[in-house]
């Protein structure tokens, strides 16, 4: 049986703004509620106390946004695999939440290039980065920034 490989290297100029890049869904369960807490140290009952929830109106545990936010890490997704030897580095992130993902609601999320800016050895990649839920409605809005390298640099005349 043959080795399966991981796929080519893409570099810079082998991405196109529209191009979109898949991330599976996730059921926001109690045991990632329980991740979260662990790891963020948050603490706050909103996330983490049903009843205290209930009290305010809300259905079921609310995810914090940060939990949210990570559902579009493009590690979970194909990316990091495109650009095992291109990526150089996250340089930015940031995201608006629009409504409240919950404890048992599935979360959707997706990246897409919007924009590509060359440099001289590297370019920046931006992803548009969001996450739906299983009604299709936009929980959050974002963007990534990635360093990645060109395969072949810009000669310093042509600049």
């Amino acid at each position: 049986m043959p080795r399966i490989h991981a796929p080519e290297t893409r570099w810079f100029d082998d991405f196109a703004i529209g191009e979109t890049f898949y991330i599976p869904s996730r059921t926001m369960t109690d045991a990632l509620f329980a991740a979260f807490q662990l790891a963020s140290g948050d603490n706050d009952p909103i996330h983490y106390d049903i009843e205290f929830c209930k009290e305010r109106g809300h259905p079921a545990m609310l995810a914090h946004g940060l939990q949210v936010f990570i559902q579009t890490a493009a590690g979970a997704g194909n990316f990091p695999q495109q650009t095992a030897d291109s990526l150089v580095a996250l340089l930015s992130f940031s995201g608006e939440m629009h409504h409240p993902l919950y404890a048992g609601d599935t979360a959707y999320p997706g990246l897409e290039i919007v924009k590509l800016t060359s440099q001289r050895t590297t370019g920046i990649i931006e992803m548009r980065a969001i996450v739906l839920n299983q009604h299709d409605q936009l929980i959050m809005e974002g963007t990534h920034r990635y360093l990645v390298k060109k395969i072949q640099p810009v000669d310093d005349e042509s600049l």
